[in-house]
């Protein structure tokens, strides 16, 4: 017997497939902000900062990078609060989600730092401006350029990662179509859509981080 598909079951709830967009764009900007932000500071602590801080943020990114990003999330959600900490599923989320890609990212920035030409950090202190003047505006923004498809890449692989969120009931779009395919027993139609989305936000994502990055890391002379 043919199977029979019929998308417009799921279709009928694209309240619910916009509800999992939004939220899924939402956990993945505030992610890039935080876990960019995140791994900036300790991809400076790891090359110019004190050994005790630079064996902190090596423990940090090591322990980060070699565990699965789902048991992070349960440890946040679940083991956290038998120390007295509990947070909702959308904050527990945010935060597995920034420590994450800032584990990554700091590996991928700090790949960038040090290559950075030694005689250009000799010209910029010359002109007698401090370490965090050095590495804000000489150091960084090279930097960033040379990494930047590394880390375009890696949000993209946060965001998509996300998709796990919705094991703690956090409402991004594999929630959503979890939830669609529970009322009405479409699994192959929901979960094809979501495909489809998923690879939407994966290539619009890329574009816009491309975008702001030929903005504000080139000012708009790059590609």
């Amino acid at each position: 017997m043919p199977i029979q598909l019929n998308f417009s079951a799921v279709w009928s709830e694209w309240p619910l497939l916009v509800h999992g967009v939004l939220w899924t764009l939402g956990l993945t900007a505030i992610s890039a902000m935080g876990g960019l932000l995140l791994g900036t500071v300790c991809a400076w602590v790891r090359t110019q900062g004190p050994k005790a801080a630079r064996q902190g943020a090596g423990l940090y990114v090591e322990l980060f990078r070699n565990t699965p990003f789902i048991v992070q999330l349960f440890f946040i959600f679940f083991g956290l609060p038998a120390l007295g900490i509990r947070m909702s599923p959308e904050w527990s989320s945010v935060l597995a989600m920034v420590i994450n890609l800032g584990a990554y990212s700091a590996e991928i920035i700090r790949a960038g730092i040090v290559n950075t030409p030694a005689g250009q950090i000799e010209a910029a202190e010359s002109l007698a401006l401090s370490r965090s003047q050095v590495f804000i505006w000489v150091v960084l923004p090279p930097a960033l350029q040379k990494v930047w498809p590394a880390l375009v890449s890696q949000i993209i692989i946060v965001m998509l990662g996300s998709a796990v969120c919705g094991q703690i009931s956090t409402p991004e779009l594999s929630y959503a179509a979890n939830l669609i395919q529970s009322r009405n027993f479409r699994s192959f139609e929901a979960f094809i859509i979501a495909t489809g989305l998923y690879l939407i936000l994966s290539i619009a994502t890329r574009h816009v981080l491309n975008a702001l990055a030929r903005r504000f890391l080139w000012g708009g002379r790059h590609g």
